[in-house]
């Protein structure tokens, strides 16, 4: 337990008020009971898509949980993360992760003192290169393809333009399901709400191939005919960009045009993958104000969407017997009867005594925090299939090792 812990004051949590020692703390309110496990969760479920704010801990727990996959269902597991920050190839500890799977090394889980039934394979998002197995893919014909990757703005807009990142990563996760190569596919997105983007953007994508705004930069160069209106904004912009510019920009969005069936038809299965009953979404946050804030509001977006919120994951949340009015009993009866313990130990009484009403003084405060938590869990907005919760770790998670003993705590 940390120092700041340790003296009785919850980073956070606004616990660091002191309470008087002479009342102990009410009983916590129990929780709701809810039915099934992330164990059962996962078996039943072919992808399960990991949401949530940043800094909560959402990507360890992703891959704790596909690890915990692997060990105990067995076959073939894929942990794939979207998050730009890249962060899941330390907390397997790997290095070089990226758009090709990579199988985690058996020796990974012996080191752990884990023999997996199963396998455990990573990726991270390249969104270029997933672009270009795009464009390879769907274009509809060779010259075609030759043509898109050949244009002078593909780099630079097909890495920024319209949703072009969270777009490619549906993509990215409705192929590799579609190639039926693993049991359970872990996603690991960015943070709350551009995962709202995440789930938007195949039809934000559709839409914008058949915009207005598209149809006014390509007129110009499918047909030599400008009506009086609009002639005034190309000739601005000819100005202001030059006419090579809008040439190749122009070029590049009637190359892509060609693929808009494609990417019509691949949004619309996508959007039912992600509404598919093998699919489920895990909301993961921490207990603090605004976290928790974000993430009951991406748990009712869920439900509005019809999708299915399988589980709440709750990180860093106090151990249970803070909670018990037994323990709290003890810590009580320690705080008042201080002094006469402290004559029974063999070191200055007067010293120990203090010790021993800081030390039962601090478990009070931490009581108080476990139960106000607990209400907080009592009291959410949206009830999950599965409501789990992580206790504080001593230290960080940064091998299989640790990921395992994370994993361990809230599978069954």
């Amino acid at each position: 337990m940390s120092a700041e812990r340790a003296r009785g004051k919850p980073a956070g949590r606004g616990a660091s008020r002191r309470r008087h020692a002479a009342t102990p703390p009410p009983a916590a309110t129990p929780r709701r009971p809810r039915e099934g496990s992330l164990d059962g969760l996962f078996a039943a479920k072919e992808i399960v898509i990991v949401c949530g704010p940043g800094g909560v801990g959402k990507t360890t727990t992703a891959a704790a949980l596909a690890a915990q996959a692997a060990c105990h269902h067995g076959g073939k597991v894929l942990v794939l993360t979207i998050d730009p920050a890249k962060r899941l190839a330390d907390a397997l500890g790997l290095s070089g992760i990226g758009n090709t799977e990579r199988r985690i090394p058996n020796e990974v889980f012996s080191d752990a003192g884990v023999n997996p039934r199963g396998e455990l394979w990573a990726a991270m998002l390249d969104a270029q290169q997933s672009w270009d197995e795009l464009v390879r893919r769907h274009a509809p014909d060779a010259e075609t393809k030759k043509q898109i990757l050949a244009n002078p703005l593909y780099r630079n807009i097909s890495g920024r333009f319209v949703q072009s990142h969270d777009y490619i990563a549906m993509e990215r996760l409705y192929e590799i399901h579609s190639e039926g190569d693993y049991d359970l596919i872990v996603v690991d997105t960015p943070p709350t709400r551009n995962a709202l983007d995440f789930l938007d953007a195949p039809q934000r994508m559709a839409d914008f191939f058949s915009s207005r705004l598209l149809r006014w930069l390509i007129v110009p160069y499918r047909s030599r005919l400008v009506n009086f209106a609009s002639k005034p904004f190309y000739q601005i912009a000819d100005r202001i960009l030059g006419t090579q510019f809008l040439a190749d920009i122009s070029e590049f969005f009637i190359l892509f045009q060609s693929m808009y069936d494609g990417f019509v038809e691949r949004a619309e299965s996508v959007t039912r993958l992600l509404s598919d009953r093998r699919t489920t979404f895990m909301v993961v946050s921490t207990l603090e104000p605004t976290p928790m804030r974000e993430a009951e509001f991406f748990a009712r977006e869920l439900v509005q969407r019809d999708l299915h919120l399988g589980a709440i994951v709750l990180n860093k949340v106090l151990p249970d017997y803070f909670g018990d009015p037994a323990a709290a009993k003890v810590a009580q009866t320690m705080h008042e009867r201080a002094p006469e313990l402290a004559e029974d130990l063999p070191t200055d009484a007067g010293q120990t005594a203090r010790v021993l009403e800081e030390v039962s003084e601090s478990f009070l405060n931490f009581s108080v925090v476990a139960r106000r938590e607990a209400e907080q869990q009592a009291e959410l907005a949206t009830s999950p299939e599965v409501l789990a919760t992580v206790p504080f770790f001593d230290a960080d998670i940064y091998d299989m090792g640790g990921l395992l003993r994370l994993g361990d705590k809230i599978w069954a």
